[in-house]
C-alpha cells in the first residue's frame, strides 16, 4: 500500500489523524493544555455570570474564547484526549490538511470544530461485557429498559 492508496476510511487501526473539538462540551477546565508535553495546545477564557433558574444565586462560568493546537509542535501523543474528563477531543482520521506556511498548522477552534464531522462513532459495546457500573448503581429495573410502559 502506497501513500497515494490511503485514505481516511482504510488506515490502519491505531492511525492518528487530527485532533477534533466538540466545543460544548469543552468546560475550559485546562486539563489538556497543562498535561500536553509538547505545550501546543492554546486556551483563552473569561468569566461570565449567568443568572440561576427560581432566583438562585448566580453563578460564574468559564466561557472559551480560543481553542487552538499547533499542528507544527503536536506528537500525536493523545494525552489530551484521555486526560479531558469531558469528553470535548476526539481522535479523526483525517490525514491530509497540508499547509503551505508553518503558521497554518496552528487550527483555531472552527477548524477543530470542522473535524469534529470526520470522527467516526464509537465502536459497538460487547455484548458479553458486564453492564456499566452506572448501570449496576442504579439496580435492576433502572433506566428505559426497565420502565414499565
Amino acid at each position: 500500500m502506497n501513500g497515494s492508496d490511503l485514505d481516511a476510511g482504510h488506515l490502519p487501526p491505531r492511525s492518528r489523524g487530527v485532533i477534533g473539538l466538540l466545543e460544548e462540551n469543552c468546560t475550559v477546565c485546562m486539563l489538556c493544555a497543562r498535561e500536553c508535553p509538547d505545550w501546543c495546545i492554546y486556551i483563552e477564557s473569561h468569566k461570565q455570570t449567568v443568572l440561576a433558574p427560581d432566583s438562585g444565586r448566580p453563578r460564574v462560568r468559564n466561557v472559551l474564547d480560543r481553542f487552538a493546537i499547533d499542528f507544527s509542535l503536536c506528537m500525536y501523543c493523545g494525552i489530551c484526549i484521555e486526560v479531558c474528563p469531558y469528553d470535548a477531543l476526539f481522535w479523526s482520521p483525517e490525514f491530509g490538511y497540508p499547509e503551505t506556511a508553518i503558521a497554518g498548522l496552528t487550527h483555531e477552534r472552527d477548524q477543530l470544530r470542522d473535524w469534529m464531522q470526520t470522527v467516526p462513532p464509537p465502536p459497538a459495546h460487547d455484548p458479553g461485557a458486564p453492564p456499566p457500573r452506572e448501570a449496576q448503581a442504579a439496580g435492576p429495573g433502572a433506566g428505559p429498559a426497565g420502565q414499565a410502559g
